[in-house]
This record gives structure tokens, C-alpha cells and sequence, in this order.
């Protein structure tokens, strides 16, 4: 009998050993066959090329003072707090200068017979209740009493009017018989105030025919529920200038490298992100104060530096190697940026040399090449990794599990983890997994057209199609690692497109309000821009198949005017819509969707 089970255990073991070299081999063999075939494509697979050559450190914005410290996650890999000096001064400051959310009260209403004889003065302004105008006349002395706000970037309130200054208006409404205060309440919706300034609410007075209505600023959420003079939130923030120099100093250095390890991918620098957000936040809040106070060459000054932080995710000289994480970053921080000259804009804040400089900083936004080489660094980056890491330690990093010690010392202990079971994956398993990886990471190769400045979507359908199709399939060991680490380039690609062509709208929408500004009105078509206003009118970055004449897909960007002509009355006059025909490759006509992969993608910031 003991026998007998030997020699089953040793069937069973040379059985097993069988499997694993033969897994091993096909595995192997397949990504040779990949990098093979991908390398004679052009495609780079040796991290090697990847790591970049050192920079003198007097070029460098990360041998700057502070930059490291400030700029630069501190522990590489999966591991590590992103919060620093930089970031954790202000934010302790601010809890300490954040104003309480305390309602504001706006206007008080009292409801009088029709006999009553009253006359409307500045602060004493008679309505009929039953006047379907009363709404709308009501809430233009709120607002004018209010005065303009915002909402900042970092979630914040801006006013331009000191909160003190805020005195509540007399509303006087006359009515037969006395109304509910739900019937009150309905002649002020919410939506009648600015957006930034948060909900209305209507309570009873202390007299039977008395009403009060008060601004009530986002109560469910915390940091949106502060609100800041605007002259209050710069003189508080100024107390950072001192760092905001530093940045604006380091950035002119022209090589933006960090210092440590790039042999292993999971253990090379990576940047600090949430300092890159703090600060283009805080500017694009501080711009917007400028906003409100009339004072556009020092918001021109925030935006400047916000635009110029970019270049602290892109790497410089080489811009490898190039993790996606940061190519985002990137296009998030562009979108920052553009939100906030778009602020601008709606407020007509802007002026003449402010437009003309905005126009230039504009035309140097290029998002795709920095995604691109983030498509080419990270499969190269994830299959070293799984080529030279243990499966089990790459697992459990991604998860932020393990514990360091050994499988042995496990079995000792007899603890184990889940993680443990990826010690017994044929390696080959891991090749296979490699292999796809690199196969189906590669969209830049058709998706864009860097020469003629294209995205074309439908490629990037084409390859979600087939990792839902691969993913799907029955043979898992294969696919596992692939459906865990592969990118997520089709929602990248579409987020890039969206940014860049907001991007690019706002170049034709800074030469537009300067037209505006020079003839009082928008222009009937683009062209009229052409060459005063703008040297070259950017075309819509979403194409699809290359015309056989060209070469090229592009096609303008829509526009029109959505309002008659001044007819000469000397009245600025304009509004207007311009859009791309966005990810769905469908003019619908100028109307946008909440989906970013429906509807058109509009310009969103027409003129008050």
C-alpha cells in the first residue's frame, strides 16, 4: 500500500512538473513572439530605453529649494503619504482662518393689503403678489444686493462685496389675503440665485405678515459650505506668496527630473500629486478673486503659473519615463486652467493684453504626445516588473497587502494570505498575461495623428471592444493579470480629447471677446478673427478616417451666434455657441450631454 501511494505521488508530481514546463515554455515562447513582433512594428518593450539620462542640477526644477520636498512623493510604489510641508501648512491655515457657514440673510418681505399706500425707494420696493413679473423683479434686487460671486476652484464661495457690506433688502408684496409660506417660498426658487451661492431658504418673520430669506451655503458639504470675500481670501493666501515666488523661480529652469531609482518601475520617483492640485487650485481661486475685485493683469499673473505648474508632470528633456498617473494630472491641471480663463470670460474680466497673452499660452497646450508616451512607458514598465518581481509581492503591493516575510517563514507561522496562492502560477501563465498586455495597449499607433493634430475615436471603441471580448473569454489564467493592470486608455483618450478641445475652444473664445471688445458685438462667422484676432483657427481634434485628397480628417470647430446683431445701437451685444462634434462623432447640433461619450462638447461658458 505505501508503496502503491509512492508511486501515485510520484505519478502525480512528474504529472505536475510536466504541466508546469510545459506552461512555462508556451508562455515564454509567446512573449518572444510578441516582443518580436511589436519591436519590428516600432513598438519599445526594454524598460532600459526608458530610464532617462541625468540633467545638470542647476537646470533642474527639482534641485531647486523645496521642489523635492514640496513636488516629489517621498516613498516610491503603492506606499506613502502624499502630504507634505507644502501642503500641510496651508491646509492647517485654513482651518484656522475659515469662515463659519452662517446663513445670510438677503432680503425681508412683508405682505400688505392692495388699499396700503406705498411708494418704492432703494430700500423700501413694492411688488403685486400676484404679478407674474414679481419673481423675476424680486430677484434682481437680490442679486444687485448680493453682488457678483463665484464658485472657487477649491469650493470655496467668492464674493466680490465684503460679507459685512451684505445688508438684507425690504420687499414689500401686496396681497388680498395673506399666503402660505409655501407660497412664498415658490416665488423664489433655488435656482435664482447664483449657483455658487448655495440654496435660499424662506422662514417667517416675527410678525404674522413678515417673511425673511436667507442665502444658505451648501450645508451637506463641508468645504463648499465656506464663503470668502474675495479681498479676504487674497489677503489671507498672500501669506503663501512667498512659496508661490519659489515655484515661479524653479520653473525656470528648463529640466524637470527627479532624482532615485527608475531600474524597477514600482520603485522609481513618481510625483506628488496632490501638492500639483493644491497649487492649481489655490491659483485658479486666487484669479478668480482678482475676478470679482476688477484687477485682471494679477489674475493673469495666477493663471500664468498655473499653466507653467504643468510642466512639473511632463518630465523634461526626454519626458520618460511617463506613467499615466501624471500624463492625467496633466490634462486635469490644463482643465483648471481653462475652467478659470473661462471664469474670466463670463465675467468679462478680461482685457485686451490679458487676451492676448491667454491666446499664446493656449496654443502651447499639447496634451496627446504626454498620454502617448505614458501608452508606451507603462506595459513596458508593467511587464519588467512581472518579469523580475515576484507575482505574489506585485499583488500584494497593488493592494497595499503583505507583510514582508517569506512563504517559508508563513509556513512556519501558519499564517497565510491570499497572496500566497500566486506563488504556485506557472510562470508561464505570467508571459501569457504579458503578451497580451502589450498587444492590446497599443492604440497610438492608429488612434492618433500627431502630424494633422487627430484623435479618432473609433479606434479606441475598436480596442474596448476587444479587451471585453478577451476579458470575457474562458481561458482566465491567460487574461488575469491583463484585466487587473491594463489601462484604462479608452476613458484616458476620451478625458485627453474633451480637455484639449476645451483647450482649444478657449483660444477662438479669448480672439472672440476680443472682437467684442473692439466692435461691441460677436462676429457672424470664425473667419472674421482671421489673422487680427487670432493667426490660425484651431480645427476639431476628433476625426475619423483620412479624406483621400488631404490625407486628413479635420474638420472647424461649429460656431454661430445665437442672438440677432446690435442693429448699430451701440449696446455690446452677443452670445454664441461653439463646440466640437465630441466623442460620438455626431453633430447633435450644439447640445451637450452629461455623458462625456454623448452629445457635443460646447464651449459651456456662454457670456452673462
Amino acid at each position: 500500500m505505501l508503496r502503491r501511494i509512492l508511486i501515485g505521488l510520484a505519478i502525480l508530481a512528474t504529472l505536475i512538473a510536466i504541466f508546469y514546463a510545459e506552461e512555462d515554455w508556451r508562455g515564454k515562447r509567446a512573449w518572444e513572439n510578441c516582443k518580436r513582433d511589436l519591436e519590428a512594428k516600432g513598438a519599445v518593450l526594454d524598460w532600459d530605453k526608458f530610464i532617462p539620462p541625468p540633467v545638470p542640477d542647476d537646470q533642474n526644477f527639482f534641485k531647486a529649494p523645496k521642489m523635492a520636498d514640496w513636488f516629489q512623493k517621498k516613498t516610491p510604489g503603492f506606499t506613502g503619504s502624499f502630504t507634505n510641508e507644502f501642503t500641510g501648512d496651508f491646509y492647517a491655515s485654513l482651518e484656522k482662518y475659515r469662515a463659519k457657514n452662517n446663513p445670510i440673510l438677503v432680503a425681508e418681505l412683508t405682505i400688505e393689503p392692495p388699499a396700503a399706500n406705498f411708494e418704492s425707494t432703494r430700500t423700501n420696493v413694492v411688488f403685486k403678489f400676484d404679478d407674474v413679473q414679481a419673481r423675476r423683479h424680486a430677484l434682481e434686487f437680490i442679486r444687485d444686493n448680493v453682488g457678483s460671486s463665484t464658485m472657487g476652484a477649491q469650493g470655496f464661495t467668492l464674493m466680490a462685496k465684503p460679507l459685512y457690506q451684505i445688508r438684507p433688502v425690504r420687499l414689500i408684496f401686496q396681497a388680498e389675503k395673506l399666503p402660505a409660506l409655501n407660497e412664498i417660498s415658490a416665488l423664489f426658487p433655488n435656482n435664482i440665485v447664483p449657483a455658487s451661492l448655495g440654496n435660499l431658504r424662506i422662514e417667517a418673520g416675527v410678525e404674522s405678515n413678515s417673511f425673511r430669506v436667507w442665502i444658505n451655503p451648501f450645508p451637506a458639504l463641508p468645504n463648499s459650505a465656506s464663503v470668502y470675500a474675495a479681498s479676504d481670501f487674497l489677503e489671507w493666501s498672500d501669506g503663501f506668496n512667498t512659496n508661490f515666488d519659489l515655484i515661479r523661480e524653479a520653473l525656470k529652469r528648463p529640466y524637470t527630473q527627479m532624482d532615485g531609482d527608475y531600474t524597477q518601475p514600482f520603485a522609481m520617483p513618481i510625483p506628488n500629486f496632490v501638492a500639483a492640485r493644491f497649487l492649481a487650485q489655490t491659483l485658479a481661486s486666487r484669479a478668480q478673486c482678482y475676478f470679482l475685485l476688477g484687477q485682471p493683469e494679477r489674475a493673469l499673473r495666477e493663471v500664468t503659473l498655473l499653466n507653467d505648474s504643468r510642466r512639473i508632470q511632463e518630465g523634461a528633456p526626454t519626458g520618460q519615463p511617463m506613467t499615466l498617473v501624471a500624463a492625467m494630472i496633466n490634462v486635469a491641471i490644463a482643465k483648471v486652467y481653462v475652467d478659470t480663463i473661462a471664469d474670466g470670460l463670463q465675467q468679462h474680466a478680461w482685457r485686451e493684453p490679458q487676451l492676448v497673452a491667454l491666446q499664446e499660452q493656449l496654443k502651447g497646450i499639447n496634451l496627446p504626445p504626454f498620454i502617448i508616451q505614458s501608452f508606451e512607458s507603462e506595459p513596458a514598465a508593467l511587464c519588467r516588473e512581472l518579469e523580475t518581481t515576484g507575482l505574489r509581492k506585485i499583488m500584494s503591493m497593488a493592494s497595499g497587502a503583505g507583510d514582508g516575510r517569506s512563504i517559508w517563514q508563513k509556513i512556519k507561522d501558519l499564517k497565510f494570505h491570499k497572496y500566497d496562492l500566486y506563488d504556485l502560477v506557472p510562470r508561464g501563465w505570467v508571459y501569457q498575461n504579458m503578451a497580451l498586455i502589450a498587444r492590446l495597449d497599443r492604440p497610438q499607433d492608429e488612434g492618433f495623428d500627431l502630424v494633422n493634430n487627430l484623435i479618432r475615436p473609433g479606434i479606441f471603441k475598436e480596442l474596448a471592444r476587444r479587451m471585453d471580448a478577451a476579458f470575457s473569454g474562458n481561458a482566465k489564467p491567460y487574461y488575469f493579470l491583463a484585466a487587473i493592470f491594463s489601462l484604462n486608455i479608452t476613458k484616458a483618450t476620451q478625458t485627453l480629447a474633451h480637455n484639449q478641445t476645451l483647450a482649444n475652444e478657449a483660444q477662438i473664445a479669448c480672439a472672440l471677446e476680443r472682437y467684442r471688445l473692439a466692435h461691441g458685438e460677436y462676429p457672424e462667422t470664425l473667419d472674421a478673427l482671421v489673422p487680427q484676432f487670432i493667426e490660425k483657427l484651431p480645427h476639431d481634434i476628433i476625426g475619423g478616417q483620412p479624406s483621400q485628397s488631404s490625407g486628413s480628417a479635420s474638420q472647424p470647430l461649429h460656431y454661430r451666434r445665437t442672438d440677432p446683431p446690435s442693429q448699430g445701437s451701440g449696446a455690446a451685444s452677443g452670445k454664441f455657441l461653439l463646440y466640437s462634434v465630441g466623442w460620438n462623432e455626431t453633430d447633435n447640433g450644439g447640445i451637450a450631454s452629461d455623458k462625456m461619450d454623448q452629445g457635443d462638447w460646447v464651449w459651456q461658458y456662454p457670456v452673462k
